[in-house]
């Protein structure tokens, strides 16, 4: 029978006659309890873990703090990915939180800090290089590298731990974790790359502009998506941890305006000239071979 789940029965009339089976009136089908476990005739269910194509979910594997596994799943993210989300933060269409989908990365936020960190040292050495008016004797000042690596590295990795500590303080830490407060500020630095790219001119006022507007729409980006996540605490300690935010973020915004885009930075440092040189021995005018060589010359 192509029939798969059902008995057959064949009901035989009382007089015995086996020849007689019409299938219309005679053929009753009944569902197959084959695949009931309570019955001793049922059939023996498949060994699934042999089945190499299983889709069986299998237990999740332990990942402890000290391997690389733990930290590799923060990264298992490709690149179509990452720009998506740097999309996101640049032109925020729907909560970031629902971008990530439960899924937060740290790839993008690592190599979005980095980024930063050495456009920040390139266009600080170009607005330091006409700052001193196109010097042809021109020395880098890699003061400015880790001037940038410290800033931009300390901003992104310790703030969103304060943030989520104080989360966890005010019982609100559910709401957001903390590879996602680190994801959430490490999306946040890419608009610093097209200010970057763009505040090294000599118009200071420019460049104000360029940092005010970066500023603008990073802050945005955070409230936006932080919002829901401290809204959870009570109304006064809500304003405050937004009114935190926006106060760090100002401070990160003044200093890269002010340690990298002004003429009177104090980490572009105009090198003393040395002094000049003193006259060597043997040069005056009243030492015997000064009166030598006058004499030859005949002076």
């Amino acid at each position: 029978m192509a029939n798969r789940g059902y008995d057959v029965v064949v009901d035989v009339d009382a007089e015995g006659d086996l020849g007689h089976t019409d299938l219309q009136e005679d053929l009753e089908f009944h569902s197959s309890n084959f695949t009931d476990p309570t019955n001793p005739r049922s059939k023996i269910p498949p060994d699934s873990s042999s089945n190499p194509f299983s889709t069986a979910p299998s237990a999740p594997s332990k990942r402890f703090l000290w391997t690389l596994s733990f930290y590799a799943q923060y990264f298992d993210v490709d690149t179509s990915e990452v720009l998506r989300r740097c999309t996101s933060a640049l032109y925020p269409r729907s909560p970031f939180l629902d971008v990530l989908d439960g899924n937060p990365d740290l790839y993008g936020p690592f190599w979005i800090a980095t980024t930063v960190v050495f456009i920040l040292f390139l266009t600080g050495t170009i607005s330091q290089y006409l700052a001193r008016n196109l010097e042809k004797h021109f020395v880098y000042d890699f003061r400015l590298l880790s001037g940038a690596a410290g800033l931009i590295y300390g901003y992104t990795g310790f703030i969103p731990v304060a943030l989520w500590g104080l989360l966890r303080w005010f019982g609100a830490g559910d709401n957001a974790s903390l590879i996602e407060c680190w994801s959430l500020y490490g999306y946040a630095n890419v608009i610093w790359i097209p200010v970057a790219l763009i505040s090294w001119s000599p118009i200071a006022a420019l460049n104000w502009v360029f940092v005010g507007v970066g500023f603008a729409m990073s802050v945005g980006f955070l409230v936006r998506n932080l919002w829901p996540v401290v809204s959870a605490t009570d109304a006064k300690t809500s304003r405050l941890l937004v009114l935190g935010v926006v106060a760090l973020h100002a401070a990160l915004a003044l200093a890269i305006k002010i340690l990298f885009f002004a003429h009177g930075s104090p980490a572009i440092k105009t090198p003393t000239p040395p002094p000049p040189p003193k006259p060597s021995a043997g040069v005056g005018k009243g030492d015997p071979g000064s009166k030598m060589v006058r004499a030859l010359l005949g002076f």
